[in-house]
């Protein structure tokens, strides 16, 4: 087949290494991170891209504003804590939260599979309407399509949201400083153990449910105070431990956390445990780290541990200049060891 004018047919991702793009099922490592930079960015590129951001923040007649987009496809569609509708809702408000907004509107576009029972799709459908209302956001457009049976696992839900970011507010990777200090939010890795245990029929003492929550309403709480925060990332895809290696990378600093002060639950690390994964890179839908001026840490530490979302918050690390680019963690037993992104994917189709 011959290329249009303008295009090549050479690959700019490294074929031996990553010969398909299945590694990337889920997202969240290695061959995500050279999909953006070798090939969606490169062609994409405009400065809002390049922020790298959890969305855009553009700037209309005067008027800040925040936009992002995702798609959802975990399975089960139903899971302890939540479902994807609620996933749907809460994910995109989070996103427009990352960029210190304040989200106003939702699209939602439903992928439907030929077949899926109607009592399904009515409760996500529901619980989209119960998640928005509680997030203060509106459901204002969306599209509805039906693919034949055995090509949609379901249903796949796609939602864009928009929201107003105030004047003075900046905040993105590529503000993180030399000494700034790293705040997470809360207990890491609830979310990707509730999928897995029910994906694949485990049983523990106690239910492990999702954290997936809004987050909109402690980040405001933040702003209101005047809290100086440089970048918030909210910890899906790659969990805790891909966020801060995106952070580094872009920001170009070094950011050193402490392992033994990271809040993960007995629950949790023992599934993790069991199922030998790592809970650093297990996904969450309802926490985020946040680098803040270090004159603010203590008072932004007070307020996120006001909030439901925010109860279990924890003072991580902080930030250096060098050597630049690089995570580093102190471990349980204090030894020191480089932080770096997955391969591939340990915990696919959690979000």
């Amino acid at each position: 087949m011959k290329p249009a004018d303008g295009f090549t047919l050479s690959c700019p991702i490294p074929i031996a290494e990553y010969p398909t793009v299945l590694l990337a099922h889920g997202g969240g490592g290695k061959l995500t991170r050279a999909l953006i930079e070798h090939m969606f960015l490169p062609l994409f590129r405009n400065p809002q891209l390049e922020q790298l951001h959890d969305g855009a923040v553009l700037e209309l007649a005067g008027t800040k504003l925040a936009f992002t987009t995702d798609s959802y496809v975990v399975h089960p569609l139903i899971f302890p804590g939540g479902d994807i509708g609620q996933l749907a809702v809460n994910g995109t408000v989070n996103d427009l939260a990352m960029c210190g907004a304040r989200p106003l509107s939702l699209s939602a576009s439903f992928i439907i599979e030929e077949g899926l029972p109607m009592e399904t799709l009515w409760h996500i459908v529901q619980s989209m309407q119960h998640a928005a209302a509680a997030a203060g956001v509106a459901i204002v457009t969306g599209d509805t399509k039906v693919v034949d049976r055995g090509k949609g696992d379901g249903l796949f839900i796609n939602t864009a949201g928009v929201g107003i970011v105030a004047p003075h507010v900046s905040i993105a990777p590529g503000n993180v400083r030399p000494g700034d200090v790293v705040l997470l939010s809360g207990d890491i890795g609830r979310h990707g153990i509730a999928i897995m245990a029910v994906r694949e029929g485990l049983a523990f003492e106690s239910v492990i449910e999702s954290d997936c929550a809004p987050l909109a309403g402690l980040v405001a709480a933040l702003l209101d105070a005047g809290i100086a925060l440089h970048c918030l990332r909210d910890l899906t895809r790659g969990g805790l431990a891909s966020a801060l290696v995106e952070i580094a990378e872009t920001a170009q600093v070094h950011i050193a956390v402490d392992e033994r002060i990271i809040p993960v639950t007995d629950d949790v690390q023992g599934a993790c445990e069991i199922l030998g994964l790592d809970p650093l890179y297990v996904a969450n839908e309802g926490r985020f780290v946040a680098f803040v001026a270090p004159a603010d840490a203590g008072r932004a530490l007070e307020i996120m541990q006001t909030h439901p979302p925010g109860a279990g918050a924890a003072r991580i690390g902080s930030v250096a200049e060098d050597p630049a680019g690089l995570v580093t963690m102190t471990s349980k037993i204090g030894a020191s060891r480089i932080v770096s992104l997955l391969s591939g994917e340990q915990l696919p189709r959690i979000c």
